[in-house]
């Protein structure tokens, strides 16, 4: 019987069937990050349990880490910081985990830091304590969000309770045009089936457009299955795939390269497998998109106005229906998050921003997705391109994209973001707006001081 990837995968981790119906699903790798992950040692600790497998789980510091030189020394100035990142370090150290702290120089997001050490591999059940999991679908896995209680459950046993998704697929057809990116086709679909479209759905993604992008570009297109609403969002494994994860540092070696290659491509969907919906997006006729309100779903593509209309939306963001989007004056520009903190994105952003000028009522803020980009990126030059331009170039860290550092909106600041949430209060400011697009587009609207269409320069 033809089967899709994500059928493949469940059904291979199947440990029981559960009393309560659901499957006892085995956890191949495990990411924890400081947030989420002490209230689940503690529980461990109560109970006395340890963790069942610690080689499968590996850890990071991201969401509360300063991303300036001077903030970072120990013990953190934020003392819930400090006492949440020393947790971590214990807990790892008690446990036997690896921990990508940032004297290893491996430190960043957990979603960037685990495609980039291969840990991330096609096939895979994976399994964190963030909501933006899925990225890590881009390998050809499972990979979804936990809670913390959760989070205890795969530490001490290595396994989880869940029912299967049913499975859309989303085809993507034809070529990005020029100034398009991976993150405009990610708010496109949103936009098309809103933020709880995905709901009881793991979405997979396909299509020559999809075909064409490069790791990077999947990782975003991935990272926003949960702003649709999907548990989980996935690309089949191909040689784009395989070249990624050659070398890495946990990526299999010699003979068991060859052996993992083959298990890789048998988890791909079946060419005739069968899904419980499918839709088309043409990319063809995009262009780059603008979230306007206070949930991915409400965007326009830059040339378009915002829809008519009144509520919360509107007066929250004190946006008025029928005004273009282009020409919205910004505050805080930011290039970074688990979303577009790569490499490719910092490129996008300095190709942008080379021998021009932030303007002078923007602060533009660039951070490196992980310790390793940054390096890679100050190796190319990158940061010198964007400090002459007036930007500044900060450590690796989750920054202003949730806030939980001291990277923060303030007041009723907009903020041009390259992240992806902009939900009310959700960059540090009770009143602050934010605005979604592609790094290209956000740095084009600082240097601009507004949003402009990075298509038309």
């Amino acid at each position: 019987m033809s089967k899709s990837l994500y059928q493949k995968i469940y059904e291979k981790h199947i440990v029981s069937k559960l009393p309560s119906g659901q499957d006892q699903l085995f956890i191949g790798l495990h990411l924890l990050h400081e947030v989420t992950s002490p209230q689940a040692f503690a529980m461990l600790r109560e109970d006395g349990l340890t963790v069942k497998y610690p080689q499968r789980s590996f850890a990071t510091v991201d969401h509360i880490i300063p991303t300036t030189t001077d903030e970072r020394s120990r013990p953190l100035k934020d003392s819930v910081a400090e006492e949440m990142f020393s947790r971590l370090e214990q807990n790892c150290k008690d446990f036997g985990i690896r921990f990508f702290g940032p004297a290893t120089d491996e430190q960043g997001v957990i979603h960037i830091v685990g495609p980039e050490e291969g840990i991330t591999q096609p096939g895979m059940t994976i399994a964190c304590g963030d909501s933006h999991t899925a990225t890590h679908g881009a390998f050809g896995s499972i990979a979804f969000g936990i809670g913390s209680s959760q989070v205890a459950d795969v530490l001490a046993t290595q396994t989880i309770a869940m029912s299967p998704l049913k499975v859309r697929r989303i085809i993507f057809k034809g070529k990005l045009p020029k100034g398009v990116f991976p993150k405009d086709a990610a708010l496109a679909y949103i936009n098309k089936l809103g933020v709880n479209g995905g709901v009881g759905y793991a979405y997979e993604f396909a299509g020559e457009t999809v075909r064409d992008m490069d790791m990077e570009g999947r990782m975003t297109l991935c990272n926003l299955a949960i702003e649709g609403g999907a548990r989980v969002g996935y690309c089949n494994p191909d040689e784009t795939t395989f070249e990624f994860l050659k070398g890495l540092p946990f990526a299999p070696k010699n003979a068991d390269w060859d052996k993992a290659v083959a298990y890789w491509k048998s988890v791909a969907s079946d060419p005739d497998a069968a899904f419980d919906d499918e839709i088309v997006i043409d990319c063809t006729e995009l262009k780059p998109f603008v979230t306007w309100g206070i949930t991915p779903e409400q965007s326009v593509m830059v040339s378009q106005n915002i829809p008519l209309g009144t509520g919360e939306a509107y007066d929250y963001m004190d946006f008025k229906g029928g005004n273009p989007i282009a020409g919205t004056p910004i505050d805080i520009a930011f290039v970074g998050s688990c979303t577009n903190g790569r490499l490719g994105d910092l490129k996008a952003a300095a190709a942008v921003v080379k021998g021009h000028k932030v303007s002078p009522k923007v602060r533009f803020w660039v951070v490196p997705g992980s310790q390793k980009i940054k390096k890679e990126a100050e190796v190319l030059g990158l940061d010198k391109i964007f400090t002459e331009a007036g930007a500044e170039w900060r450590e690796a860290g989750c920054s202003l994209c949730l806030a939980m550092n001291p990277d923060k909106l303030q007041g009723r600041q907009i903020s041009a973001s390259s992240s992806n949430r902009n939900f009310k209060g959700r960059q540090g400011s009770p009143t602050g707006r934010t605005l979604l697009m592609s790094p290209a587009m956000v740095a084009a609207a600082a240097l601009a001081g507004k949003v402009v269409d990075i298509t038309s320069l």
